[in-house]
């Protein structure tokens, strides 16, 4: 269900800040700026004439006032930042959290699975472009050119109409923890797009969570700056990060961002205590050289040989739609690879049936969890051990019994 602004609500560009000037929130009934509906962002700095500096991410947007950052979702409006999606979730949903994926953290469980519109990248192949593209295709910077208030409102549109309005079911941090206890979910998973682009409703989100027992995961693309990385950390139990290429030169190019500030955020997370787990999407031609292949396994042990390594299957999406899907040798290579270089758990995914979605012990290689997919057949771990040779496995809630 989609949450669209009051009909006492319009969004239009700013006839106050010029033609080159993006759009702001305006209501029908003044004419003036309408703020009260917003949170403001946090991590952001005021500079002269009305600017700010978003530090959340290391864009380090400098937003114009009547602006928006790199993300699409993050307004300033006189000199204050403010989030549009504090209160709009625009997918949600109990899911495997082997489907974050993570398959070290609480086995078999379910993690309620949130995310709204917007993202801090702009990956060329993203599975979920509709979502985490929609605020760069659908906000646009001038609605009416003559600076007039239209009369327009907006009820029930199809989605595709949907070009002035912020897509989202209503909610809030205390709504979506009681959500998830209900679901009777082990956690709460922060996904779908760039969960760093709706920091202030997971964080609060997280909090609130943690007082109710439930656990915090973000699935994310690690791009976020130390601060809120660091705050992020007290209340975030596990993360999903991408490593998408080990090329300076495509993350600029194919995602937008650089390379650095995601290798640094991965090692950042593990020095603080959240349990990760990594994955690269394998794209023909663009990521699979076993040279690059390579290079990730080696980052991923020099951050620790128990981070597990996932290795997953590329699908056509996006504007990459004429790109193969990955061959199960090349999954299997890497996965080869990465066990060569030291890992202790590597996985191929996005590809229900083979063995390599398995997770067998480090040291006698018995197999430990058996899975089809998101599907957990049967675990043998007791104790935190292989239970034929005792090797104890890397995660947490590992246990066949443990409870979720």
């Amino acid at each position: 269900m989609l949450r669209l602004l009051p009909p006492e609500i319009i969004i239009r560009d700013d006839p106050r800040a010029g033609n080159n000037r993006p759009w702001t929130i305006f209501s029908k009934l003044t004419g003036e700026p309408d703020m009260d509906g917003l949170h403001e962002a946090r991590y952001y700095q005021t500079v002269p004439g009305k600017q700010v500096l978003c530090t959340l991410c290391p864009h380090d947007c400098r937003i114009v006032d009547g602006g928006r950052g790199a993300c699409g979702v993050r307004y300033n409006h006189n000199g204050k930042l403010y989030t549009l999606v504090y209160d709009k979730v625009v997918s949600r949903n109990v899911e495997p959290v082997e489907k974050k994926p993570l398959y070290h953290f609480y086995p078999a469980s379910t993690a309620y699975s949130i995310g709204t519109v917007g993202c801090n990248l702009r990956c060329a192949f993203c599975q979920n472009w509709q979502i985490s593209q929609w605020p760069k295709v659908h906000l646009p910077k001038r609605l009416i050119e003559n600076g007039e208030l239209e009369d327009q409102e907006f009820i029930c549109p199809r989605l595709a109409e949907l070009e002035t309005t912020i897509p989202g079911e209503q909610v809030t941090p205390q709504g979506i923890v009681e959500a998830a206890l209900t679901a009777g979910a082990t956690s709460i998973a922060y996904t779908y797009t760039e969960p760093t682009i709706f920091y202030e409703l997971a964080y609060d989100t997280a909090v609130l969570a943690r007082e109710q027992g439930l656990k915090n995961i973000f699935v994310t693309s690690g791009y976020i700056s130390e601060e809120p990385l660091r705050e992020l950390a007290t209340v975030l139990d596990a993360a999903n990060v991408d490593i998408k290429f080990f090329k300076e030169e495509s993350y600029r190019h194919i995602s937008r961002v650089r390379m650095q500030p995601i290798l640094d955020a991965i090692r950042l997370y593990h020095e603080l205590g959240v349990w990760i787990e990594l994955t690269t999407l394998v794209i023909p031609g663009l990521n699979d050289t076993e040279e690059e292949l390579q290079a990730i396994a080696d980052f991923v042990r020099s951050v620790g040989v128990e981070v597990p390594w996932h290795v997953s299957q590329f699908y056509p999406a996006y504007k990459m739609r004429d790109v193969p899907v990955t061959p199960l040798e090349t999954l299997r290579r890497a996965g080869e690879i990465g066990r060569a270089a030291g890992l202790r758990y590597v996985y191929e995914g996005n590809v229900p049936g083979e063995p390599g979605e398995d997770t067998n012990c480090w040291q006698c290689g018995a197999l430990l969890i058996d899975r089809y997919g998101f599907h957990v057949r049967a675990n043998r771990i007791h104790n935190g051990c292989c239970p034929d040779c005792g090797a104890a496995v890397d995660g947490i809630g590992m246990n066949q019994d443990e409870e979720r």
